[in-house]
């Protein structure tokens, strides 16, 4: 199928038209960034040929070279075959209007938090331009403390991972932002490798996946470390450490933003006597908790 299509496919509306059919053929999962066919097959095959992200329509009717095709089917027939995120494909993923190296050292960056920092945390911080630290635990590509830095321009941004390899990505990511002299990376299993650092705010976007979860994961969600996914039997081995740690690491007006996926209710039910305020954001107000620090179980 695939040497037809290098022989008889001329156009870019030629290949769109075939990624989308072989995509929804293959029974493909879409969920690191878009959740159709469509829009999947748009962005792998505009970015493989270094055209605007967001400028289809000129150029639909666009003969393709036979190199152009050739790589092209290839990219989709990886996608297909590997079940790769396009993320991996392209080694790169969007958060609103921030770009991220990614790579398999780290899971494509999705976080609910990068929208509320995008908000600066409004209302629950009054000054932005006063916060002075800020630690992103379990950073992952670095994504939410480059959000960090840039909400909170003032701020040093501690960011910890326990992966020295996505660390290696975080500080490429760093680095395209030019945030080497307000970003710390630490190699840590969460809190372990600080001295004495006390913080404003932490906030985390933790794995979270409970283990009945992890055995039906889609092919694509496979491919990423389980380090960063797997959190236990309920899913909540990660969030109980930190909630157990964060006391100690916070100002005493500090606040604690964690991400915990689907797990609302058994949070709720594993702590019953603690009050978490659940943020709003785009997807409900069910997958992101605040506390301040004497709310802190």
């Amino acid at each position: 199928m695939f040497e037809q299509a290098q022989s008889e496919l001329l156009t870019l509306r030629d290949l769109l038209r075939f990624a989308v059919s072989r995509f929804n053929e293959s029974g493909l999962f879409f969920g690191h960034g878009v959740d159709n066919a469509w829009d999947e097959a748009a962005y792998l095959l505009l970015h493989s040929l270094h055209l605007p992200l967001d400028r289809l329509e000129p150029f639909l009717d666009a003969r393709l070279s036979s190199d152009e095709r050739a790589g092209l089917l290839r990219v989709i027939e990886r996608r297909i075959s590997e079940r790769l995120p396009a993320a991996y494909l392209t080694n790169e993923a969007w958060l609103a209007e921030y770009r991220f190296y990614v790579d398999q050292r780290v899971i494509v960056p999705r976080s609910f938090i990068a929208e509320l920092l995008r908000e600066q945390l409004a209302p629950w911080i009054e000054d932005p331009e006063g916060v002075a630290s800020v630690l992103d635990l379990c950073t992952g590509s670095g994504c939410l403390a480059i959000f960090a830095a840039h909400a909170f321009p003032a701020a040093r941004v501690d960011a910890i991972d326990i992966s020295p390899d996505a660390l290696a990505v975080a500080e490429r990511n760093v680095s395209d932002y030019g945030l080497n002299e307000r970003i710390r990376l630490l190699e840590s299993n969460l809190f372990a490798a600080l001295d004495e650092e006390r913080y404003e705010l932490i906030v985390s976007n933790p794995p979270y996946v409970n283990a009945a979860s992890m055995r039906s994961l889609p092919a694509e969600y496979q491919r990423e470390p389980e380090l960063a996914l797997a959190s236990g039997e309920d899913g909540l081995d990660l969030t109980r450490a930190i909630l157990a740690a964060a006391r100690e690491r916070l100002t005493p007006d500090g606040l604690l933003v964690v991400e915990i996926g689907h797990n609302r209710d058994e949070l709720e039910a594993a702590f019953p006597e603690t009050a978490f305020t659940w943020l709003d954001t785009a997807a409900g107000d069910q997958y992101v908790f605040l506390l301040h620090r004497d709310e802190l179980p």
